[in-house]
């Protein structure tokens, strides 16, 4: 996940149509480099979240674990999308009401500089629609 190490300056389009801004910075090196990271915030709201990822050599995937002071806490698994290159992938099942929802994060167009990232929801059908995407530009 070293791509995503850095510090970034993100936008994305709010529900009413506005377009968002929040930054996030990315590191490795606050628990040796066996763990990636995450610090996001979104200012003019006063949201806050932090996750951290790992590799679990055991089951071959990296893991991530979010947290926010919303109360949110999600956990996550993947890795590089098979015959994408340029995407990586989390998914997770999260118990909400009397069903499971299934959600992933994926990392898309990574370049040096920028990237997008969607948090996406299965759709009922089997499809994948977007809930949340994100672009991310590297802070200069």
């Amino acid at each position: 996940m070293d791509f995503w190490v850095g510090e970034w300056d993100l936008s994305f389009a709010r529900p009413d149509g506005t377009r968002g801004h929040a930054v996030n910075r990315i590191t490795r090196d606050e628990f040796g480099t066996c763990v990636i990271a995450e610090h996001f915030e979104q200012a003019d709201i006063g949201f806050v979240g932090a996750s951290w990822s790992s590799f679990d050599g055991s089951r071959r995937k990296w893991v991530q674990t979010w947290v926010d002071n919303q109360g949110g806490y999600i956990t996550l698994a993947g890795g590089p999308v098979e015959g994408q290159s340029h995407a990586f992938q989390l998914d997770t099942v999260e118990p909400r009401g009397p069903a499971q929802k299934h959600f992933r994060m994926i990392w898309q167009d990574v370049t040096p500089d920028s990237l997008i990232w969607r948090w996406q929801q299965r759709q009922d059908d089997g499809s994948w629609a977007d809930s949340w995407v994100i672009d991310y530009k590297r802070r200069k």
